[in-house]
């Protein structure tokens, strides 16, 4: 849990933290205008520390900005869903393919799994979901794949709290599909990690990218 962003010793981290929570959980509508003086207002910050944590926010890619105007929770169109998920299946099916070449499992990603596995029906799986794709990409010996995977995050979390949000996957699925990832590094079989590892990412981008024909006008 963030900690309380209303503490009078808040930090910018606090309030980040709590933001960033409630863009995930749709709170704050894609699109919506987040101010200096909305973050202020709600979570008793100053001025001065409710504008680095929409800065720092509008770095990690949840918020955009244009000059002269207010930041707005980012919104995902039909070819950022494209993109994103295919640069991302790309990104963590190499990291994978690292990982079985030496059959490593890291025991963050096997947690964050069995966190997601043991999780209450009524409780958001997002933040467990995103903790497993990011052990594994931080678990391999590769300096830059981490950092790439990081330049996506921000979008990677709102891509897959819109999964999540839109019904397109269950949890049940999701874990299951994990296990067959770490049970494929585990048994050193290269090719089936990464073949898995991208197909469940694209799976999501599939069915993401089918909701947003359906309920957009092309």
């Amino acid at each position: 849990m963030p900690a309380d962003p209303t503490d009078a010793a808040v930090r910018p981290d606090a309030v980040v933290a709590a933001l960033r929570d409630a863009i995930l959980r749709r709170e704050l509508a894609p699109a919506g205008a987040v101010t200096e003086a909305y973050v202020a207002t709600t979570y008793a910050v100053a001025r001065p520390t409710a504008r680095i944590a929409i800065d720092r926010l509008v770095a990690d890619g949840l918020l955009t900005r244009e000059p002269h105007h207010a930041a707005r929770v980012r919104r995902l169109g039909r070819d950022d869903i494209d993109d994103l998920f295919t640069t991302r299946a790309a990104i963590e099916a190499a990291a994978v393919e690292l990982l079985a070449a030496t059959s490593t499992s890291p025991s963050e990603a096997r947690d964050a799994n069995r966190a997601l596995a043991d999780l209450p029906a009524d409780e958001s799986y997002a933040a467990r979901d995103i903790a497993f794709h990011r052990a594994l990409v931080r678990g391999t010996t590769s300096t830059r794949l981490p950092r790439l995977h990081d330049l996506l995050m921000g979008e990677i979390e709102l891509g897959i709290a819109q999964v999540e949000a839109h019904g397109l996957r269950s949890v049940g699925e999701v874990t299951a599909d994990h296990q067959l990832i770490l049970d494929a590094i585990a048994a050193g079989d290269v090719e089936s990690a990464g073949r898995l590892a991208r197909a469940h990412v694209l799976a999501s981008r599939d069915r993401l990218v089918a909701h947003y024909d359906a309920t957009h006008e092309r």
